[in-house]
């Protein structure tokens, strides 16, 4: 039985629209400037991850100087139980001068020291929130997280009023994955934030707040948070967009419209922004819309960059409809906004296949790989199409290259099947089984478990070869791949199964030469020699040579 080719699966590209992550998307600590100033110490680049210390707080003048008659000092009351908090005691004139030197260790790295000096002041006045707070920092200073806690415990009791409490927690619990706890940490701490001229903690806690939301792909309650977020600063573009994110991936594109508009009216140059607009109106069923918009966009717009990305964007909407030269166009035009675009190169190929261009798909995959050299998918592409276009040594070695690149699970498991079928081609049957094994593992389908058939077979591992055959026609019974079972079973002596595989076979399609060869040969072996000629002499009418060797 001759081994039937198949071509390989085709490269998807998959694009979406992803939330955008501002400052929410991680946090580290905040400390007390002034009783009204708050450092705003958020990250853009990552969630939390080692936290960054900052400077030594100032304590605020209402808690930290002492009064003449050293008297306590009621503290507000706790807006979480009602119940008021306890007094907090003023740092005498000693105390404060200590607690200045020991801002002084901690600023100059000497943490030993200041924890010493600010364990001391705790000691001395417990009922003092500043020694807390400093001690909190230093703390976290010596990676001790827990110890860091109990003091930031300490001075929220101590200094309900005062944000930078459940802040702080909220950052310590987010960095133990207590996700949670983080999320009500930080919805305590906005809930705290807003007063007079107070404006920075407030977005310093609303970003919080919307980063656990987006974590946790809460978009609803993501849309409130950045809703009030973008009161407090109506000029912030960037807050704007997100807002709109957040509504249209709760479902909610179209109430999303209005303040995108808004925003391209200020900053006509979004291409953030304009790319979203047409996700709205394809979701809403209106696709040229959307490339009206887009189109609309790209004349707005003067970056070669930014003309590529929405151009890019019309390929994929152009590309859904159906409009597939079109499609191949806008991707053309895409990488020649920006030469340097790997993704207009990759999509262009794409299209290209689907237009039945190999050549152009090859040279546009070429093109792609000099650009990107590292990145496994567009190699794994380059190779799968070379394996189709028949360069099975070339396709073997792009897919073993691929292999080397840290490719994810999926393309992993392409390169394998590539690189697979391009050694069963070569002869090299165990090698190519390893690999076919390993994708099928990995990413099972009909085509893998197909050619892991076939590799076993060559082998003479006639029971795997089965197995492997039986899971691919469950998947895809297509009449190659059973004719290929049946020889299978034949080898395996299993006759009676090949037979009623054969049989089914002959049933649809009648002048399938190979599958009455099959029939013949199956009930030979069962000694059945009248009806085996007969299905042998009907392959040999029909042209099959090996049936007519058979019948001498």
């Amino acid at each position: 039985m001759q081994p039937v080719s198949r071509p390989p699966a085709r490269l998807a590209a998959l694009l979406s629209v992803a939330l955008a992550c501002g400052p929410a998307s991680a946090q580290s600590l905040v400390e007390t400037v002034t009783t009204t100033g708050i450092q705003n110490t958020l990250n853009t680049s990552a969630l939390p991850g080692a936290l960054a210390v900052p400077a030594v707080p100032q304590p605020p003048q209402a808690q930290t100087q002492a009064t003449p008659a050293q008297t306590p000092t009621p503290a507000q009351a706790s807006p979480a139980s009602g119940t008021p908090a306890p007094a907090v005691t003023p740092l005498s004139a000693a105390q404060q001068t200590a607690l200045t030197a020991a801002q002084a260790d901690f600023t100059s790295g000497r943490y030993a020291q200041a924890r010493a000096a600010f364990e001391a002041l705790v000691a001395q006045n417990y009922g003092n929130p500043a020694p807390h707070f400093g001690l909190a920092l230093t703390l976290l200073a010596q990676k001790d997280d827990q110890g860091a806690a109990f003091e930031f415990t300490q001075f929220q009791v101590l200094s309900p009023g005062s944000f930078e409490g459940p802040y702080n927690l909220g950052v310590l619990a987010g960095r133990a994955g207590r996700y949670d706890d983080a999320l009500k940490f930080y919805q305590d701490a906005a809930a705290l934030a807003p007063a007079p001229g107070n404006a920075g903690a407030q977005a310093q806690a609303l970003e919080a707040v919307a980063g656990e939301q987006t974590r946790r792909a809460d978009f609803a309650s993501l849309g409130t948070t950045l809703s009030d977020l973008a009161a407090l600063q109506p000029g912030n573009g960037d807050v704007q967009f997100r807002l709109a994110q957040a509504r249209t991936l709760a479902g909610q594109g179209v109430a999303a419209l209005p303040g995108l508009y808004a925003l391209l009216q200020r900053e006509p140059a979004r291409v953030d922004a304009a790319s979203l607009l047409a996700d709205i109106y394809v979701a809403q069923g209106l696709p040229e819309r959307a490339l009206r918009e887009l189109s609309a966009a790209v004349g707005r717009v003067g970056d070669g960059t930014a003309r590529s990305a929405l151009l890019l964007r019309q390929s994929g909407i152009l590309a859904g409809r159906g409009e597939l030269r079109a499609a191949i166009f806008a991707a053309r035009d895409a990488r020649t906004a920006d030469t340097r675009n790997v993704a207009a190169y990759a999509r262009e190929a794409e299209l290209r296949l689907r237009n039945k261009d190999r050549a152009g798909a090859l040279g546009a995959y070429r093109s792609a790989a000099q650009l990107a050299p590292k990145d496994a998918a567009i190699r794994t592409g380059l190779a799968a199409l070379r394996l189709d276009l028949g360069q099975t040594a070339q396709a073997t070695q792009d897919a073993a290259l691929a292999l080397t690149l840290s490719p994810d699970t999926a393309t992993r498991a392409r390169a394998q099947f590539v690189q697979g079928v391009g050694l069963y081609r070569q002869g090299q049957y165990a090698r190519a089984q390893g690999l076919l094994a390993s994708s099928a593992a990995a990413s099972p389908g009909a085509e893998v478990w197909l050619w892991l058939g076939l590799s076993r077979y060559a082998l003479k591992d006639y029971k795997g070869a089965v197995s492997a055959l039986q899971a691919s026609v469950q998947i895809a019974p297509e009449p190659a791949t059973r004719r290929n079972l049946a020889s299978a079973l034949l080898a395996d002596a299993r006759y009676t199964e090949a037979e009623a595989l054969a049989r089914g076979l002959v049933a649809d399609s009648p002048k399938d030469a190979e599958a009455w060869y099959l029939l013949g040969l199956s009930q030979r072996a069962q000694r059945r020699d009248g009806e085996a000629r007969q299905s042998l002499r009907t392959a040999a009418n029909l042209g099959n040579v090996r049936a007519r060797e058979a019948l001498k």
